[in-house]
């Protein structure tokens, strides 16, 4: 999400917040999720943001509105983002959505897609295991491989053409998830339609940046575990400058 950001606005300074201490988050309660999504909007405010985005999935599965109800600023979530590309995608109207497990019983993306069109019917199912795979660098792996058949057989079995990959880990999956879903799936990866939306927001509201030499990357984490900086790395597509631990 980051890096699309990134590549799609290059000349926007961008705050990135990660909760490394506390993920991951869709294994947890809703009212465990809403707490620490107001504690994240807490500290990202003392930054004088003028755009919020929540790229976690399940944070905009369960906080969204409740986020978007305190703030007197743009806030674009990776769920609505997702749907609309879903939506526009599918040729047959059946949607597949792989996401966690407070993702997928939410019902956001499904009431994303029904609110652009109720025909569409969209299959959603949750896949505890992926984050920790993907976290682990096991991208290709033998057990990851045999953990996508498992998680994809139900919602292959429902003739849908789209896929919509409803976390931010699992962009790291695509080569994988493309392989196993077959040449007639397309994948829905809300990244690039949230980078569109943010600057079509930016520019309606005449909030966008200049031109200038380069653009100032900030990035905060809440601890920062052995492994995180080749992950984050690898996300980024970029060396992870200005990173600095702090506590909520």
């Amino acid at each position: 999400m980051t890096r699309a950001l990134m590549e799609r606005l290059p000349f926007e300074d961008i705050i990135y917040f990660g909760d490394t201490a506390r993920v991951p988050y869709g294994v947890k309660s809703v009212a465990t999720i809403e707490q620490f999504a107001q504690q994240i909007v807490d500290f990202l405010l003392q930054h004088e943001v003028k755009l919020m985005v929540i790229a976690c999935n399940t944070i905009a599965a369960v906080a969204a509105q409740k986020i978007r109800n305190r703030l007197d600023l743009p806030v674009v979530d990776v769920i609505g983002a997702g749907a609309r590309n879903a939506v526009a995608t599918t040729r047959n109207g059946a949607i597949g959505v792989i996401a966690t497990p407070t993702t997928v019983n939410s019902n956001a993306y499904a009431r994303g897609v029904h609110a652009l069109d109720a025909t569409m019917r969209v299959y959603s199912q949750a896949c505890p295991l992926l984050v920790p795979l993907v976290e682990e660098g096991w991208l290709d792996h033998p057990v990851t491989r045999m953990t996508v058949q498992e998680y994809l057989r139900p919602v292959l079995a429902e003739e849908v053409d789209t896929l919509v990959l409803g976390c931010t880990h699992y962009p790291l999956l695509k080569p994988l998830l493309a392989q196993e879903a077959g040449p007639n799936i397309r994948l829905v990866d809300s990244a690039t339609s949230v980078a569109e939306e943010v600057a079509a927001v930016l520019h309606d509201r005449q909030i966008a940046a200049p031109v200038k030499q380069s653009a100032d990357y900030r990035y905060y984490v809440t601890d920062i575990p052995l492994r995180f900086q080749s992950t984050g790395e690898r996300f980024l597509g970029r060396s992870l400058q200005k990173l600095e631990m702090v506590q909520l």
